[in-house]
């Protein structure tokens, strides 16, 4: 998918259970269409950078795949713009 104009980028910044941020980052880091997957401190446990065809499959990645991994608590996504 990389090098398409088309293709939509967001960043998803995941909040996790105490102690669960590296296995959360480990598991999405599987899911197709992650491209980063990393635990991080501050506000956030885990930030994601995934990519899709369109908004919609961008949407279904994180409600269906994203949010099903156990240990999230809340997610926020961050769809790239190119202003």
């Amino acid at each position: 998918m990389k090098g398409n104009s088309a293709v939509v980028h967001a960043y998803i910044l995941i909040q996790t259970e105490v102690g669960k941020a590296a296995a959360v980052a480990a598991e999405i880091a599987g899911i197709p269409g992650v491209t980063t997957s990393e635990d991080v401190t501050g506000p956030y446990d885990v930030i994601v950078r995934a990519e899709a065809n369109n908004v919609d499959e961008l949407g279904q990645l994180v409600v269906a795949r994203v949010q099903n991994v156990e240990g999230i608590t809340r997610t926020l996504t961050c769809p790239v713009v190119h202003l």
